[in-house]
């Protein structure tokens, strides 16, 4: 397994993650990723331990803390071997303090994860949204102060806007704190909007993207083509909720390309399309997901080999939508967008 650093930490990840959302399937939502149970999931850690997938991506909000729990026992007497990351910030109960970056909640949360977890740290704690309501001063020295305290090692963002990033790196930066070294993004041949303005960020400020949904929420597994629907029981059918739309001519294009260059170099279609995302400057980790042990063997063969020059072209063409402003306007003058 290839490891890189995550951001300009210190901390050495591995290029593929696994994700758990998949654990639990507490609600209708998360039915549609699927409803893995502690002996299965036991069975999933220990096959990508043995191929060297070692950190497991979960979140409090994942099936209302559910899949932090079936997380926890599945890595009994392995917590050396591997890295934890989770998330909070969305509702996690009905009080007034159950989400959100406030202190109050943040300091309950992580206690509350690490129980469930069953361990005395998290590698990697993320932001799991942005929250408008508490100040990023209060929420930055919440994280510093559990940095400290030794509960969490390294913290980050996800489903930040790219202001929003700056401005906590900033406070850091001001203050002395702890500063995010991963943003957890969506992103993908068919969700390119990270290319944007969060890349560029990322690149300059030494922020790691953490990727999410790299098949584009089950989308780009090559099982959705022209005149060929996604199948009861699988993401791209059931999926529900916070999922953002897509022209379906502009997703079968990409599938057609993917086709393609899946018959040139003797890979599955998912495995062409993660080693793309593996190759883009910035990404740390790529979280893959399963439901069984043949899916998770299968995005695991994304790495170890390239695309060629040739390959990724094609595939960005076949991806490439417009930009939104202002980044169309400034690639029209790419000299001053040149380094050094």
């Amino acid at each position: 397994m290839e490891h890189r650093r995550l951001g300009n930490s210190g901390l050495r990840v591995p290029a593929l993650s696994f994700g758990t959302a998949t654990f639990g399937g507490g609600s209708e939502f998360f039915k549609a990723w699927g409803s893995t149970d502690s002996a299965a999931a036991s069975r999933l850690i220990d096959v990508c331990l043995d191929h060297g997938v070692s950190m497991f991506d979960s979140a409090d909000y994942y099936s209302a803390g559910l899949a932090e729990q079936i997380l926890g026992k599945a890595i009994k007497g392995k917590r050396n071997r591997l890295l934890i990351s989770t998330k909070t910030t969305f509702p996690c109960g009905d009080g007034a303090n159950d989400y959100g970056s406030s202190r109050q909640h943040l300091l309950d949360a992580v206690d509350k994860s690490l129980l469930r977890l069953g361990v005395d740290h998290i590698d990697l704690l993320q932001m799991h949204g942005q929250d408008y309501n508490t100040p990023l001063e209060e929420t930055m020295a919440t994280l510093d102060q559990l940095v400290r305290s030794g509960k969490v090692r390294y913290i980050g963002g996800s489903n930040f806007s790219g202001w929003h990033m700056m401005k906590s790196l900033a406070v850091s930066d001001r203050r002395g704190y702890a500063r995010h070294v991963a943003h957890q993004v969506y992103y993908s041949l068919l969700n390119r909007d990270y290319e944007w303005e969060l890349m560029p960020l990322a690149a300059d400020q030494g922020v790691g993207a953490v990727v999410w949904s790299p098949l584009g929420s089950g989308n780009l597994t090559g099982k959705i083509r022209r005149g060929q629907a996604a199948k009861p029981g699988t993401r791209g059918h059931d999926a529900v909720g916070n999922i953002p739309l897509f022209e379906q001519e502009r997703l079968f294009r990409i599938v057609d390309v993917l086709d393609a260059i899946a018959g040139e170099v003797g890979k599955t279609i998912p495995q062409v399309a993660l080693n793309w995302l593996l190759r883009r400057t910035t990404v740390s980790s790529v979280i893959i997901g399963a439901r069984d042990e043949a899916q998770l063997i299968d995005n695991i063969g994304s790495i170890g080999w390239e695309l060629n020059a040739d390959q990724i072209c094609r595939l960005d063409a076949a991806s490439e939508v417009p930009a939104a402003y202002p980044v169309w306007h400034q690639r029209a003058f790419p000299m001053l967008n040149e380094h050094g």
